[in-house]
């Protein structure tokens, strides 16, 4: 009876380091998010980009650097509210987190427009909107673009992330 008692309190205490070691064995390797580092910028995304530095120069405000990384998170976010038929700042907190571990970045805030012809137009609309001017002219020093076309209605839909390291 002693036997098979101690063998079962053996056999649950084996059962128990397993779980544990490959629990703790799973955190351990959680893999960091990684660094994009290629993105292709259609014409309008590098107008864009360049119309904003050109406004924050002129109100005697530093250029920001554009990183692909965040250029790359504002085109998943184009995607998804492509694909919601929506704009919005849904799962802005997963995008700043992942830039805020990826780069460093201290802060990150979001600007979204929809719907219009170019790049000055979108910009014009952000900057007669005081939440999306005060982001435009924020103490950052980074930034990313996307605009992706809606393949069914042909509208535009920018994103734009700026950050501080």
């Amino acid at each position: 009876m002693k036997s098979l008692v101690l063998k079962s309190l053996l056999v649950v205490a084996f059962v128990l380091t397993l779980s544990s070691c490959s629990s703790n064995a799973t955190e351990d390797n959680a893999a960091k998010p990684e660094l994009v580092q290629q993105f292709t910028y259609s014409t309008d995304e590098l107008e864009l980009a360049d119309l904003i530095n050109e406004y924050r120069v002129s109100k005697g405000l530093n250029a920001l650097e554009i990183v692909n990384h965040v250029s790359f998170k504002s085109e998943e976010h184009n995607v998804y509210m492509i694909a919601k038929k929506v704009v919005n700042h849904d799962l802005f907190d997963q995008r700043s987190h992942n830039i805020m571990e990826v780069l460093g970045a201290v802060k990150v805030n979001e600007n979204v427009a929809y719907n219009f012809a170019t790049p000055a137009s979108a910009l014009n609309a952000w900057l007669n909107s005081p939440a999306h001017k005060a982001t435009i002219e924020g103490t950052f020093t980074h930034f990313g673009v996307s605009i992706r076309i809606d393949s069914l209605t042909g509208k535009k839909y920018y994103t734009n992330i700026f950050l501080k390291k």
